[in-house]
């Protein structure tokens, strides 16, 4: 990848040339190289643990390669959002995502504590020298367009979900999800040369995942992106880097191409192999057959040099494609659920007024939703996790319900490990079964000793669904079941539930999911509940929205 004496200069802005990295005894990267030109926007991709976010800190310069070399475009720069935001308290909302902008961002911690200063009666003798400090720091602030930075955090905050009177509420207060989101605003907000951005839509609904699709379809820098949203990936970038088995490899197009150009590689490989297979046991029998004859002595020696220099090849790495068959469900009645007249409110917020809902058998619903119409509250009015303040939700009969909600994780005993989490709730299973089970929902190999108490919330939730699928109920009721699972898991939970002859009821802001899945839509607005016939890509059609709120 060097480039050549009188050639064109590459437009490329960061470029790993030769890159080994190891870590412990584990090899990342061997001799692995690959570019990222002016405008680029690439998708990195690979199994869990291949190294992706590796490849993130060595271009932000927090690892070093064992070997070779990471350029980086002079006067380039780089801004990074990670899982990992820190702390953040003290500061507003709007103010938090201003830090990270540079000299505007200084401006605006400094009028905030003249202003304070200035209603502090102890100082009311500095009153002069403070405010005619405030008139320069307000100056500054208007020479560097702070107010335009202001408009700006904003418009990006309000496309990532916060509400108007949360920008200016103390940052403290926010969820570790929403924290997230304020780190990656930050990060947009900085309008760096190239972005490095590490599972962004991980904590994100389906309405700000589409606001960042389109936010980055504008952003002019370069973009590499990981994400477990085959669609988000496949809207937003036309170039994808494959890190697999210690090598990079660069694919040209969206991610649906990458797979199919995979696929295809995969294929000539393979056969390639097989015929020099073929050829290399028609040679081995030509030798045994006349290596005692000494008419043929000649022949037989020539044929041995020529294996000899032959470049053997290696067997293709087949990827394992994650499978689980899952045992039928028993079947329900024919009325699985039915919601008359039914009212819930929150303290002071009513959430649903008079709402009315009938489920039947086989019926897969998903609901669609803005932040606050009641998603979640719907679900567990109908697991029963919630009672209704006035109406009825009754369940029908021989219905087995399984419900998966966030809060679910908290319910596994922090006592036991994976395994025994697993055969505590099936002792009769048989070994083989559960840890196939296991190793297609995360857990392969040793991960099965893993302790429940230092699981990570994604593991927690995959090992929550798989506890659940083994012996699926009748009816699912799912909310975000797809959270942070990756590309495969997800790609294996579509096709299981894809044959599943229950009912479900979910919400997800996963395309796929909703699309594969789905083929009854209530959406939950303003004005009321609204029924599509026909599944998510129907609703699209129908509505002209891809979720509520969001013209397609």
């Amino acid at each position: 990848m060097r480039a050549r004496t009188g050639a064109a200069p590459e437009h490329h802005v960061i470029r790993l040339d030769s890159i080994s990295k190891r870590h412990g005894r584990r090899i990342l990267l061997l001799e692995s190289s690959a570019v990222l030109n002016r405008g680029e926007k690439a998708a990195l991709v690979g199994p869990n643990g291949a190294g992706k976010t590796t490849i993130f800190r060595l271009v932000t310069r927090e690892e070093q390669p064992d070997d070779g070399q990471v350029s980086i475009d002079r006067g380039v720069t780089v801004g990074y959002f990670s899982q990992d935001v820190g702390e953040m308290a003290g500061k507003s909302v709007v103010a938090e995502t201003m830090d990270g902008a540079g000299p505007v961002s200084a401006i605006v911690g400094e009028m905030r504590e003249l202003e304070q200063a200035l209603a502090d009666p102890d100082r009311a003798d500095e009153m002069d020298a403070l405010l005619e400090r405030l008139g320069a720091a307000q100056t500054r602030f208007e020479e560097l367009d702070g107010w335009a930075l202001d408009s700006r955090a904003r418009e990006i905050l309000a496309g990532l979900g916060f509400a108007q009177d949360v920008m200016d509420a103390d940052v403290a207060t926010l969820s570790g999800g929403w924290k997230m989101r304020v780190a990656l605003a930050r990060i947009l907000l900085q309008r760096p040369d190239v972005l490095l951005l590490d599972e962004p839509t991980n904590h994100l609904d389906i309405e700000s995942i589409l606001w960042l699709e389109s936010h980055l379809a504008r952003f002019e820098g370069a973009l590499l992106v990981t994400s477990h949203d085959r669609e988000f990936l496949n809207r937003v970038v036309s170039k994808v880097i494959e890190i697999d088995g210690g090598e990079l490899v660069s694919y040209s197009g969206d991610f649906d191409f990458y797979e199919q150009q995979r696929a295809l590689a995969e294929r000539q490989a393979a056969a390639q192999y097989e015929r020099q297979q073929a050829m290399l046991a028609k040679e081995m029998r030509f030798i045994e057959r006349f290596k005692a004859q000494a008419a043929k002595a000649a022949q037989v020696q020539s044929r041995v040099k020529k294996l000899d220099k032959i470049e053997k090849l290696e067997p293709p790495a087949r990827r394992q494609k994650l499978r689980f068959d899952f045992p039928a469900a028993p079947r329900s009645g024919d009325d699985v659920v039915r919601m008359d007249r039914v009212t819930k409110a929150w303290g002071t917020r009513v959430v649903h007024d008079g709402l009315d809902l009938a489920i039947r058998r086989r019926e897969r619903w998903c609901v669609m939703g803005v932040n606050g119409a009641g998603k979640s509250t719907l679900l567990k009015l109908v697991a029963g996790a919630a009672e209704p303040d006035a109406g009825s939700v009754q369940v029908g009969q021989s219905v087995k319900l399984g419900y998966f909600a966030q809060h679910s994780m908290e319910l596994l005993d922090p006592a036991q490990n994976v395994w025994e989490t697993v055969q505590t709730a099936f002792p009769l299973a048989s070994v083989g079964s559960l840890r196939t089970l296991l190793g297609v929902f995360g857990f392969p190999g040793d991960d099965v000793e893993k302790p429940c108490r230092v699981l990570s919330g994604g593991e927690k939730a995959r090992l929550v669904l798989a506890r659940m699928l083994y012996d699926p109920p009748n009816f699912l009721v799912l909310d975000e079941p797809t959270n942070h699972l990756d590309l495969d898991t997800k790609q294996m939970l579509v096709e299981a539930l894809d044959g599943y002859e229950g009912t479900m009821l979910f919400v997800s802001h996963d395309r796929r999911f909703l699309a594969s899945l789905s083929n009854r839509v209530l959406e939950l607005g303003p004005d009321g509940a609204h029924v599509y016939a026909g599944g998510y890509r129907e609703y699209v059609a129908q509505s002209g929205h891809e979720a509520p709120g969001v013209r397609a």
